[in-house]
């Protein structure tokens, strides 16, 4: 199989598809990899790299597109990259298409075969090839709440961690998931005093007994919800509904019920955001203001770290696509139910039923197609 890689172009997008020591292992298996020049540049991975590798170097991304059986990119494409879908590609890559009616409508009518990352998902329920960037997503959340809680970004003010004699910040998060332990893990460490919502009583008694009850957890009832909402001086969106969008949780009514300089992070926002006052941002313009609360909505938070997570993410998503490249997708979603969860569209049909049904698409089951 001929297999491709590009460079991002979704702004301030570091991250790259494919490392060198990835193109080294598909070349080993008689595969043929394709670069566009340049690609892992941002991530910090040079050219040369990617040719010591056995890799081809292209210098447009349309040739790349035009010339591989199978694309693996890190974001969904672009409307600029539109034109290069053809017929009969598979994409590899982030796609959230429950939250991109656009993108969904265009690759149906290309009849591309997507194959999201994010609905991977093994028989006990894990997403392995979410699950790095969801780690990643939930320690940087806390690190930017910190900055932005700062004065000059129109933050309280407030130090989250303190100092002797002075009161700690306050942490909610929304959600007990990976997201939500891994935002723990951070702002327990800075200092600050964590409040957890969810409404699996399973993950929150996980979340004490590792923690050793430094975490309040609390069921998310609209109670304690609206309580927690008037302590807190961070808030962090930390939900997560497989292959759909994400309940919007708290209305624009609830942010009257937080301080003024109060910092929202939204790290659902790939799926929509669980607010109803997020809307995307990027991280040239990362946040903006409603009603006083400061919100930061980045979609693509891990790029940031680029080297860290291009590395942590490769190393999840490179076994599926070495099954897709060594048996070809029918064959390779036949042998793992895994990845078969993971198609979203093909030739033409919406095969994940949560995205057809939020999208009011038609679905047809992957295996009426295989």
């Amino acid at each position: 199989m001929v297999v491709g890689t590009v460079r991002e172009i979704k702004g301030h997008e570091y991250r790259v598809g494919l490392t060198p020591e990835c193109a080294r292992a598909y070349v080993a298996r008689g595969h043929r990899v394709l670069v566009e020049s340049g690609a892992g540049i941002p991530a910090g991975f040079e050219d040369g790299a990617y040719t010591d590798a056995g890799a081809e170097l292209l210098s447009e991304a349309a040739e790349v597109f035009g010339r591989a059986d199978m694309v693996i990119k890190v974001k969904e494409p672009q409307a600029d990259e539109f034109p290069c879908l053809r017929e009969g590609l598979i994409l590899f890559t982030y796609l959230h298409l429950a939250a991109g009616e656009q993108l969904t409508r265009e690759m149906l009518r290309r009849g591309i075969t997507g194959i999201a990352y994010e609905t991977i998902e093994t028989d006990d329920g894990a997403l392995p090839c979410l699950t790095p960037m969801s780690q990643i997503a939930g320690r940087l959340a806390v690190q930017e709440a910190a900055k932005y809680l700062e004065k000059r970004f129109g933050g309280r003010g407030i130090l989250l961690g303190g100092v002797p004699g002075v009161a700690r910040g306050k942490v909610v998060i929304l959600g007990a998931g990976v997201v939500g332990l891994h935002a723990c893990k951070v702002a327990l460490g800075l200092g600050a005093e964590v409040t957890v919502l969810d409404v699996v009583a399973e993950r929150l008694a996980y979340l004490d007994d590792i923690f050793s009850g430094q975490v309040t957890t609390l069921y998310n009832t609209r109670a304690n919800l609206e309580a927690a909402l008037q302590q807190c001086d961070v808030l962090i969106g930390a939900v997560l509904v497989h292959g759909d969008r994400a309940p919007k949780l708290v209305t624009r009514q609830d942010l009257a019920r937080m301080s003024p300089g109060a910092v929202v992070v939204d790290v659902a926002i790939d799926q929509g955001g669980c607010l109803e006052t997020s809307r995307p941002t990027t991280h040239a313009e990362p946040i903006y203001v409603v009603d006083g609360i400061v919100h930061y909505c980045v979609t693509n938070m891990p790029g940031a770290v680029a080297l860290t997570s291009t590395r942590a993410l490769t190393s999840t998503t490179l076994p599926y696509g070495l099954q897709l490249a060594d048996m070809g997708c029918a064959e390779a979603c036949r042998r793992s139910a895994a990845l078969a969860r993971g198609v979203n569209t093909h030739r033409g049909h919406c095969t994940y039923e949560r995205v057809a049904h939020t999208l009011g698409l038609p679905y047809t089951p992957l295996s009426d197609l295989l």
